[in-house]
């Protein structure tokens, strides 16, 4: 169950929950709100009334609205960095693991709950503890697929790191944009699309020590 089906679930007033079930009800509603007004313009009272609580109890979990957009934040940081190693995993085919990778990136975007929004498209990207947790995740990312083009190609620890930077920033600008863009292409015809770009890039590097046919 997500945070926002918990959310719902635990909606009604007065309800009493386990503290971590509480937190996470808390967690969900506060991704609505942030989603939807940005963090500038929610309000703590927006938050307890989507959760169906007072505010003393908000405060209880979370001293003031950075700290609760931080552990948000923090939540679906995590979340990515997960999508991506286990594509990066789930084959040692290299076009498919490509094509894995891609399609994490597309899947973490088109969930509904769109928290993608919080680390791609945040506006509070000058607040330091958020900056440092955006490009924290954006670097694991890279460094996961570092790890496998490096260990494939023999290319350096610098090269590898380079080309996987490009590989993960290609991946979520696009599959913003074909989300926004409200594309008629279907999810599985774009990552084809965008496999087949990358491919004909990566596949250019021969496997360390086998010859590439």
């Amino acid at each position: 169950m997500t945070a926002i089906e918990q959310t719902e679930a635990a909606r009604p007033r007065g309800t009493r929950l386990p503290r971590r079930a509480r937190r996470n009800q808390l967690l969900g509603a506060a991704q609505e709100v942030f989603v939807a007004q940005g963090y500038h313009s929610a309000a703590m009272d927006d938050i307890a009334e989507r959760a169906g609580v007072s505010k003393p109890v908000l405060y209880q979990h979370f001293p003031g609205k950075l700290e609760l957009y931080l552990a948000l934040l923090d939540q679906h940081c995590e979340s990515l960095l997960q999508s991506v190693r286990t594509a990066l995993a789930s084959t040692s085919d290299n076009k498919l693991r490509v094509a894995a990778t891609m399609d994490a990136y597309f899947a973490y975007v088109e969930d509904e709950g769109g928290a993608f929004r919080l680390v791609f498209e945040s506006d509070l990207t000058n607040e330091p503890a958020v900056r440092e947790r955006v490009d924290r995740v954006s670097l694991q990312c890279a460094e996961a697929i570092s790890d496998v083009i490096a260990g494939d190609t023999g290319l350096s620890k610098d090269e590898s790191m380079l080309l996987a930077v490009g590989l993960g920033g290609v991946s979520q600008v696009v599959a913003r944009y074909w989300l926004s863009s409200r594309s008629a292409i279907p999810r599985d015809t774009a990552v084809q699309l965008l496999t087949s770009l990358a491919w004909r890039g990566i596949a250019g590097f021969p496997l360390h020590g086998i010859d590439q046919h």
